[in-house]
């Protein structure tokens, strides 16, 4: 009997059968390579491709049976005729036939279909259900979560290093004794100390799994998670160099070793504004120009809407699309800094980012994946940062939250 004189109830048998079979076909393969690992031998060529060839059969199968079961579905219980749609029961009503008839004469009475019970959208065989004339709709794409934006990491100088190990000499004291000298006078000495600085590379990584059937018919998810995860690290990443206090596995980050600020000289009513303004005069007087500001998206807001006594805004023009600066300077803005602290300094002079491994991507079968059907899929980074100069860096509190 051939296919199109099959019932559903026929079709969806035979499929069934064959699942089975193949089903079973792919764990014997599965055992089998099972037990060649637990003796150490490699998996051959021919067993990769019998089990692919074998998934590969078994998840076409499987799909074939989801779609039989759900015309199943549709067509009712115990062989009734499938549900009609409300259009159907119109077009088919003698209301509509005798309009039809009348060949839709302005004369003619027209047509109407009473509904004896109550629409509802339940995918039923039952009086009145239109559940399935209601077709989902579903927007292209796939819409992702909020990303912070991250750009501390661009204020800094960028390397690479070899090893585990980063190592740098670092000048810790200065003492100028420069001066005048009378001829066959003793001249003065000055003193210069140097300290040999030793920090490690540190690993930042997380991980996730999915399933191989969403990664082989969604390819935009797979995108997705190598963003996501990308994301991941580079939001831990921000963190650690500004916030990194040097324990275990986080790196010595920039605020834990800034110099505290001390206003070098004093102003009447200082703002916030004018603040920023001494931070840069002491990194200045440090010999440090500096090159960046990095704050809390809330203190910048604060900092933008300041207006003067007419009302205009201090900063600019609120439709203007000029990137956010102050006295010259990128104003990095980031949920990673605290409420009510600024960080000023000479960031490319001050510090600089090394990395070991670049963050990346792996996805690979771990543990029972392959008989699961999953994929683990690992992201990771490892860097090192070198803060060789503290001083270049004013760390401060604006004073508005207590």
């Amino acid at each position: 009997m051939s296919n199109e004189n099959k019932s559903v109830a026929d079709l969806a048998a035979e499929i069934k059968a064959e699942q089975r079979q193949a089903v079973d076909a792919v764990k014997a393969i599965a055992e089998e390579a099972l037990g060649k690992a637990k003796s150490g031998e490699e998996l051959t060529a021919s067993l990769k491709e019998k089990a692919d060839e074998g998934l590969l059969k078994m998840n076409g199968l499987t799909e074939q049976m989801a779609e039989l079961e759900q015309k199943m579905a549709r067509g009712g219980k115990g062989g009734d005729d499938p549900a009609k749609t409300l259009g159907e029961q119109f077009v088919e009503s003698e209301g509509f036939k005798s309009f039809q008839d009348s060949k839709f004469s302005k004369s003619a009475r027209g047509a109407d279909l009473k509904v004896k019970a109550t629409l509802t959208s339940a995918t039923t065989d039952a009086a009145g259900s239109v559940g399935d004339a209601i077709a989902n709709t579903r927007l292209p794409g796939i819409l992702p979560l909020p990303q912070r934006r991250l750009t501390v990491r661009d204020l800094l100088s960028q390397g690479r290093m070899d090893g585990n190990t980063l190592e740098y000499v670092k000048e810790t004291g200065f003492t100028n004794n420069a001066a005048g000298v009378a001829e066959g006078a003793l001249k003065p000495s000055s003193d210069l100390k140097l300290d040999l600085v030793t920090t490690s590379a540190k690993v930042i990584a997380h991980w996730m799994k999915a399933s191989k059937q969403v990664l082989d018919d969604i390819s935009q998810l797979r995108s997705m998670i190598d963003q996501r995860l990308l994301y991941g690290l580079a939001y831990v990443e921000e963190n650690q160099l500004l916030n990194g206090d040097g324990t275990g596995q986080n790196l010595n980050g920039i605020i834990p070793q800034a110099t505290a600020y001390s206003a070098p000289i004093t102003l009447a009513s200082p703002t916030s504004i004018d603040m920023i303004r001494l931070m840069m005069l002491q990194a200045a007087l440090a010999e440090y120009p500096s090159t960046g500001i990095v704050m809390h998206p809330s203190d910048w807001a604060w900092i933008e809407t300041l207006k003067d006594t007419t009302g205009r805004y201090i900063i600019g023009n609120p439709q203007g699309t000029i990137s956010p600066t102050l006295w010259g300077l990128p104003v990095v803005a980031t949920q990673a800094m605290t409420v009510d602290k600024v960080l000023v300094g000479a960031f490319k002079l001050g510090a600089q980012v090394f990395d070991r491994w670049d963050a990346r991507i792996e996805a690979a079968y771990v543990d029972d994946d392959f008989i699961r059907n999953l994929i683990t899929i690992l992201a990771e980074e490892r860097l090192a940062l070198a803060v060789y100069r503290p001083e270049a860096f004013i760390y401060g509190d604006f004073g508005r939250v207590t």
